[in-house]
């Protein structure tokens, strides 16, 4: 009769526990121009992440990706062939740059990348020449270059799918990824 009741607790711990992780993640309805959200949620009361409204607010860690993301924007946008940082792209990356001086444990990779035309080859070394550009700023700003290294991926990791012009200027991007 004990056995029983002591399955019986454990199957109902275990239904609950199974409930409890399938909890429903909402939607992504982020910026795909990584760009930096335009709200924050609201300040938390003590260390348990609660607010006062007693809703959960979720923490984003310091020096974390998801902190540069929301908090500056994690990628700049480059011109059809071009590697030259525009007026908007430099100031992305001079808020990277604050981003690091504020954060100077973090190190980062400026991932490269292009549209789907041209040939691979092609676009790997423009990959490399976008990211080059975004390091070589960042260092004129007071970035060790030390803390940040440069990778192309070409056309390879599209981020937006499609055969138009909107598409490809999403794909025409500096991206800085946490290390």
């Amino acid at each position: 009769m004990r056995l029983n009741l002591g399955l019986k607790f454990l199957s109902m711990i275990a239904a609950l526990t199974l409930v409890a992780a399938c909890e429903t993640v909402p939607e992504d309805t982020g910026d795909s121009s990584g760009s930096g959200a335009t709200s924050q949620a609201s300040s938390t009361t003590g260390s348990t992440g609660s607010s006062t409204s007693g809703t959960v607010v979720n923490k984003v860690q310091p020096g974390s990706q998801e902190d540069l993301v929301l908090n500056v924007g994690d990628r700049a946008f480059f011109g059809f062939d071009k590697y030259n940082l525009t007026a908007e792209a430099r100031s992305t990356v001079e808020r990277q740059s604050a981003w690091l001086k504020a954060n100077p444990s973090v190190t980062v990779t400026i991932e490269g990348h292009a549209d789907e035309r041209g040939t691979r080859e092609y676009n790997l070394a423009l990959g490399d020449r976008r990211a080059t550009a975004v390091k070589n700023y960042l260092v004129t700003l007071g970035i060790s270059s030390s803390r940040v290294a440069s990778l192309s991926y070409g056309k390879e990791r599209p981020v937006a799918l499609g055969h138009n012009n909107d598409a490809w200027s999403q794909n025409r991007r500096g991206v800085m990824t946490v290390n």
